[in-house]
């Protein structure tokens, strides 16, 4: 039950049902049959909860412990992975994973953030907020992929930059500001995936892409629910209302130009299948670096500025 979120519970309750009849299914075939029932049931009911999903519900679900995360999906899709380390200014940051790899024939960088999923390996990681180290380790990944000319792939996975003290000592925002400046002129072929949670400036460093996909229930945003919420009310407890109006969704992100495309998620969110997800995923990406191949590195460059300085763009017009 713990890692079953408030609205799965009609789910549970069938699947408890189900384990509990599975063990007489083999020598009752009425028993067998009504598993199939409730089976086909479990399904139906599942179904229509995601169709109506609220912002905070996709919030819960892009944050989900047993989501796929990067070293997951490097796994299923990339081939012969090496992870490389360092910053070669400070140390290693566990936050943001890298390195460099196969996919579909064709030899790319990969970078992408780290919580982790048991306590040892959240601490070890973070729990996915990167230091500057982290961010300046992506950085010179993606100049070596430049120099390799290697396509680079992206996993956004993270509640934003780590804000201690010694963070902001070795210089947080500059880290992060390079990344934008230093990702807006890479010559190379850049695919940004939100895997989970997108959140802020510490997600924005690894998000500079000329191809921006967001899985359907992952949550990309300036702030988080809870922080909006506790800035406007001063009040925490108000996240839901705050993911309303953050507009922090795949299909609104897609409706504003933010991002170019939903990957769609298996029925009950990625973690019910992880392995079909990361098929899924896999193809996208695979289509997006195919869209960018043969660009010349002027055209590449251009577009991607031409991308980026769309957004945002308001008028008086456009105002209700």
């Amino acid at each position: 039950m713990k890692d079953h979120l408030d609205f799965e519970k009609p789910i549970v309750e069938f699947e408890e049902k189900i384990e509990k009849l599975k063990p007489f299914a083999k020598t009752d075939p009425l028993i067998h049959r009504e598993i199939e029932v409730l089976e086909k049931k479990a399904q139906e009911v599942l179904a229509e909860i995601f169709a109506k999903l609220t912002p905070w519900q996709r919030t819960q679900l892009a944050r989900h412990p047993n989501r796929p995360n990067t070293l997951d999906y490097i796994a299923f899709m990339i081939h012969d992975f090496v992870e490389l380390h360092g910053d070669r200014l400070y140390g290693d940051d566990h936050a943001i994973v890298g390195g460099v790899g196969i996919f579909r024939n064709r030899p790319v960088v990969i970078i992408g953030h780290q919580k982790g999923r048991s306590v040892k390996e959240r601490i070890d990681r973070n729990f996915g907020m990167p230091h500057p180290e982290g961010y300046r380790k992506a950085l010179r990944l993606m100049r070596q992929a430049e120099k390799f000319m290697k396509p680079v792939i992206t996993f956004i996975d993270t509640p934003g930059a780590y804000p201690g003290i010694g963070a902001e000592e070795r210089g947080q925002a500059e880290a992060i500001a390079r990344n934008l400046i230093e990702m807006s002129r890479l010559a190379v072929p850049i695919v940004s995936i939100v895997i989970g949670e997108g959140g802020s400036g510490g997600a924005l460093a690894l998000g500079v892409g000329d191809r921006i996909l967001m899985l359907e229930h992952s949550i990309y945003s300036v702030i988080s629910p809870e922080g909006c919420a506790a800035i406007l009310w001063n009040d925490s407890a108000k996240a839901p209302d705050a993911a309303d109006v953050l507009k922090m969704t795949a299909k609104d992100l897609r409706s504003l130009g933010v991002i170019d495309e939903i990957v769609p998620e298996p029925v009950g969110g990625a973690h019910k299948d992880p392995p079909q997800m990361a098929e899924i995923l896999e193809k996208a990406i695979e289509s997006q670096l195919a869209k960018l191949d043969g660009l010349k590195t002027d055209d590449l460059l251009e577009q991607r500025y031409q991308k980026f300085k769309k957004m945002g763009v308001f008028g008086e017009d456009l105002v209700p």
